[in-house]
């Protein structure tokens, strides 16, 4: 197996630009963060708090070698290397602090420093993919960080500088994981699967050491904390991985990115559902302008309006 030709997203006036029968992809790939979007309820209801190490390496390994058990097959020549940058960046960085801006954040504060990744990935794009930056991508990217504001954040909002710090890490690091995994693609043959097996594994790994050395001992595990780990990890890491770089395969990497403001958005549908609160009619305005940025990052931009700027 060879390592794939690196293959650039088309850099015309708008760089790659989406597709209206790209939509029930698009669907399928929104899966993916729709199911990180249980990750703060999870976190906060079923998991025992203060190991945000430990629950990302519960996250990723065991999936990542199961991933691995079913596929069969291993990277070889330079996917080593770029497997273990993927894994890094998508999972070993991103998961503890995603976990470390839930646990001492708001979830709605954590939530909408993560809707800044949108605007980050179409900055990357231009010096990654060689695309031209798009007017079109980011104005519907500060719609939609504008439209999760409204919904997950109140006048209680408490601040942490360290988890702030981690919630834009964590979107840095998955900003650039993105982008990447456009650029390398998959190696000939090599299945999402396989490719999600190989990055949950590296990213594990990663974790391991960091885990027994900043957090010691596992915390106890009842049966809610299981239930909780096995969706994190089956459900949150493998399967949505798999439809994650699926989704990024056949899409270009700016309408890839916007899908992540699902996840807030989740994420206050179960407040509502699960721990009883409300949406008023502030938050429900939030909720209108961020799907409606999600919906417009997968259609093309209307010929004539917010051309793209030259690099």
């Amino acid at each position: 197996m060879t390592s794939s030709t690196i293959r650039p997203a088309a850099a015309g006036a708008g760089g790659a630009v989406p597709r209206r029968g790209d939509l029930p992809r698009a669907a399928l790939t929104g899966i993916t963060p729709a199911v990180w979007g249980t990750t703060y309820v999870v976190t906060t209801e079923l998991l025992p708090p203060g190991h945000p190490l430990f629950a990302a390496l519960l996250r990723a390994l065991p999936a990542g070698l199961v991933a691995l058990l079913i596929a069969r097959t291993l990277p070889r020549g330079g996917w080593w290397g770029r497997a273990a940058v993927l894994g890094v960046l998508n999972i070993g960085a991103m998961f503890p602090l995603l976990f470390v801006a839930a646990e001492r954040l708001p979830g709605g504060v954590a939530a909408t420093l993560a809707a800044v990744q949108p605007l980050l990935v179409a900055w990357l794009a231009v010096g990654v993919l060689g695309e031209r930056l798009s007017g079109w991508r980011l104005a519907w990217g500060l719609v939609g960080v504008v439209g999760v504001g409204l919904v997950v954040l109140g006048p209680s909002a408490a601040l942490d500088g360290v988890g702030i710090a981690a919630g834009l890490g964590g979107a840095a690091s998955m900003a650039l994981g993105v982008t990447l995994t456009k650029r390398w693609g998959r190696p000939p043959g090599v299945s999402p699967t396989t490719l999600a097996g190989w990055q949950l594994t590296a990213g594990g790994l990663f974790l391991l050491p960091l885990t027994v050395l900043l957090e010691g001992a596992p915390p106890a595990v009842d049966g809610p904390a299981v239930l909780g780990y096995l969706w994190l990890g089956l459900v949150g890491g493998l399967l949505a991985y798999v439809l994650w770089f699926r989704g990024i395969a056949g899409l270009p990497v700016t309408s890839v990115a916007v899908l992540v403001l699902l996840s807030p958005l989740v994420a206050a549908l179960l407040g509502v559902v699960v721990l009883g609160q409300t949406l008023g009619p502030v938050q429900l305005l939030g909720f209108g302008l961020a799907l409606a940025a999600i919906v417009a990052g997968q259609l093309p931009c209307p010929a004539g309006l917010f051309r793209s700027a030259t690099r």
